[in-house]
């Protein structure tokens, strides 16, 4: 599921990963999700985007935490 909704373009959203190659980044719905807002709320408000799309956000995020380091890098 997540290789079919989640799509970097360098084309689109200067390269950022979106969902379905639309003009929305994984970081903003996942802040949505983060501030509080409900599924429901955020489907209301995007109308082109499904409660799947939501779930590969979560996947995504998930996926990226499977890391083995982090490194601090200058401010």
């Amino acid at each position: 599921m997540l290789s079919e909704r989640i799509t970097i373009n360098a084309e689109i959203c200067h390269g950022k990963p979106t969902i379905r190659g639309l003009r929305y980044p994984v970081e903003m719905i996942l802040e949505l999700l983060a501030s509080g807002m409900t599924n429901k709320e955020i489907l209301d408000d995007y109308s082109d985007l499904n409660n799947d799309d939501l779930l590969a956000c979560i996947e995504y995020a998930a996926k990226l935490t499977h890391i083995n380091s982090i490194y601090r890098i200058a401010v």
